[in-house]
């Protein structure tokens, strides 16, 4: 039981993790092959983070109460204060703050050396830039509701670790 009444098991807290993961993943692919936003090379290394919470929160769905709730909660918090280190990193290349990669910032010049180079660079398919925002909603980009999300995610899973699992331990 914890301390509101609800009884959190490993198993349930995984099962919320996974439906997360599985929403916010879910909603890029979905901006991206129905909304036809093409993501850069920022946007699909973000991805990796809830696909490891993906992996991870399925595993521990299996093992059930065999992996104890405290331990299952930090190792998610810090699997999604990673993303929210790659989603913040990524705002910061939109907004330029930071640089981004030379392949897929504006800044990326060309670099041919003959005119041979040249013909090709120009004739080859553009990166998608990674610090040009497609899209917004209320003016934060995807990478900034990523980074959102993320700093979500971390804060209920530092939340089941420290608030809700020491009554598991208790019983």
């Amino acid at each position: 039981m914890s301390r509101m009444g609800i009884a959190l098991t490993t198993r349930s807290f995984a099962a919320m993790v996974l439906a997360a993961s599985v929403a916010v993943l879910g909603g890029a692919l979905v901006s991206q092959y129905w909304g036809g936003l093409a993501p850069c090379e920022l946007c699909l290394l973000q991805r990796w983070p809830w696909r490891v919470a993906i992996v991870l929160a399925a595993f521990a769905c299996l093992a059930g109460d065999r992996v104890p709730l405290t331990i299952t909660a930090l190792v998610f918090v810090l699997v999604f204060f990673v993303s929210a280190g790659l989603g913040f990193y990524h705002v910061g290349v939109e907004q330029h703050w930071f640089a981004g990669p030379t392949a897929c910032t504006a800044s990326a010049g060309i670099t041919a050396t003959t005119i041979e180079d040249l013909r090709r660079q120009l004739l080859a398919a553009q990166p998608v830039m990674c610090d040009q925002v497609q899209w917004s909603l209320y003016g934060i980009s995807l990478a900034g509701w990523n980074f959102i999300a993320s700093l979500v995610m971390a804060a209920f899973c530092a939340a089941a670790a420290a608030w809700l699992a020491p009554k598991q331990r208790l019983a």
